[in-house]
């Protein structure tokens, strides 16, 4: 199923020109209403009139998280207050939160995008979708129940918290789809397994998880327990929310709703454009948004950007799944890691649970890294404790992450349920070296 036919299907050249023209007027609005981007502008002797293609984006400054907590509350905010409808925000845990306005306008293209997404993932207006998003300063829930109630399903906001008193729901309404992190879904598939409701107790078939990365290996996870099939959204704050981009039934990368939201792939040292298919930053720069646009918004996110009609149809530019993010790298001991490469190790050994924590120290000025990882409880029995079984396994688990990390670590193996759970975003690192 298609949502928007006309813009989901737009050819190369149509889509093109339509995003020059829009490019040339938000650079117009947020030169003549945001003091921070005209200056910005004339520091490279630009004008609006200079930006006339889409390809003259090239010629624009970047926007970085930086720029939109030094600008806090509202110096970014090229609508008056008077206009703005909605305000959400980042949570500020380094620093000032991000303030973001939106207009009517803006609540209209961010339900439109939802709704594509939806459809895509097969939901209609016979559904029942429970949003276990976070409601309230986040984006996540109010952003997939105004998408919901648009496309005719019935909306059940169930945000996190009361995991229990969900799954009771799942099973009692017959709710056939759910939105919500990977890692709750997953901790919501073992508040299941706890209380004795079975995949066959419920309806759930679509599963709309986004606002954290997560793996193939996991996404089979979630399916397997929950007896749905998994779809990946992607969205953040300071451009829309979710919806930016979404996952088809083809699962070959997620469509991007370009017609509002241009991307870009740069180098994330040298900050030069890549060309499509190379794997770099991801870079969004926000078309029609009224409240808060942004121009070629560094989002830190680690992808690809990939051409050509889908299967599905869709011709909108597609991104590949986020392999990390070019911030929260970390560097031990020289050598680059990423928390999702050590997901994937870690959910590619059938004994270990999807379930691990990342603890980074310097001990005699050497780093160390130390993977806490769970044991699944099917293969936590009297079996385990005999004599090598533990020292097996945690020698597998550290054999795979050298030959994947390039570096050692120390695996410390971990009871069923021993590592904290979270009902929203996972904390999954520890870096004690910033400590004082």
């Amino acid at each position: 199923m298609i949502w928007n036919q006309n813009k989901e299907c737009m050819s190369r050249d149509e889509m093109s020109a339509l995003q020059g023209k829009r490019l040339h007027k938000v650079v117009e609005y947020v030169y003549h209403n945001v003091p921070f981007y005209r200056k910005k502008l004339q520091e490279r002797d630009l004008i609006p009139d200079d930006i006339q293609t889409i390809e003259d984006i090239t010629k624009l400054p970047y926007t970085t998280k930086k720029d939109l907590r030094d600008n806090y509350p509202t110096g970014l905010q090229a609508a008056p207050m008077s206009q703005i409808i909605r305000v959400h925000a980042s949570s500020g845990t380094t620093g000032n939160p991000t303030i973001v306005g939106y207009t009517r306008k803006d609540i209209a293209i961010w339900t439109e995008c939802m709704s594509r997404s939806l459809t895509a993932f097969g939901i209609g207006r016979n559904d029942i979708m429970s949003v276990a998003y976070g409601y309230g300063l986040f984006t996540g829930g109010l952003g997939a129940h105004n998408g919901v109630e648009n496309v005719g399903a019935a909306v059940v906001p169930a945000s996190t918290g009361n995991t229990e008193k969900h799954a009771k729901l799942l099973r009692d309404l017959g709710i056939t789809g759910i939105a919500c992190t990977p890692s709750y879904a997953l901790y919501l598939a073992e508040t299941m397994e706890k209380m004795g409701i079975t995949k066959d107790q419920i309806k759930l078939r679509v599963g709309a998880f986004g606002a954290e990365p997560w793996t193939e290996n996991m996404r089979k996870e979630i399916q397997d327990r929950l007896g749905l099939k998994g779809y990946n959204i992607y969205g953040l704050s300071e451009v829309m929310g979710p919806s930016v981009s979404y996952e088809c039934q083809c699962q070959n990368g997620s469509h991007i709703c370009e017609d509002h939201f241009f991307p870009e792939i740069i180098n994330p040292v040298t900050l030069e454009p890549l060309p499509r298919g190379q794997k770099g930053e991801l870079v969004f720069t926000t078309l029609t948004k009224e409240g808060m646009p942004v121009l070629r918004y560094r989002t830190r996110d680690i992808t690809s950007l990939m051409e050509g009609e889908c299967n599905c149809g869709r011709t909108a530019v597609r991104m590949t799944a986020i392999e990390g993010r070019s911030d929260d790298m970390l560097i031990i001991r020289g050598i680059n890691v990423f928390p999702s490469q050590v997901e994937a190790v870690v959910l590619a050994i059938p004994e270990i649970a999807p379930r691990y924590m990342l603890i980074i120290d310097r001990v005699n000025n050497l780093d160390t890294l130390t993977v806490q990882v769970e044991v699944r409880p099917d293969y936590f029995t009297s079996d385990f404790d005999t004599p090598g079984a533990v020292e097996n396994l945690r020698k597998k688990v550290e054999f795979k992450l050298r030959s994947v990390l390039s570096i050692g670590a120390k695996v410390e193996l971990k009871a069923p349920g021993s590592i904290e759970r979270s009902q929203g975003k996972s904390v999954r690192v520890l870096d004690k070296r910033v400590l004082k």
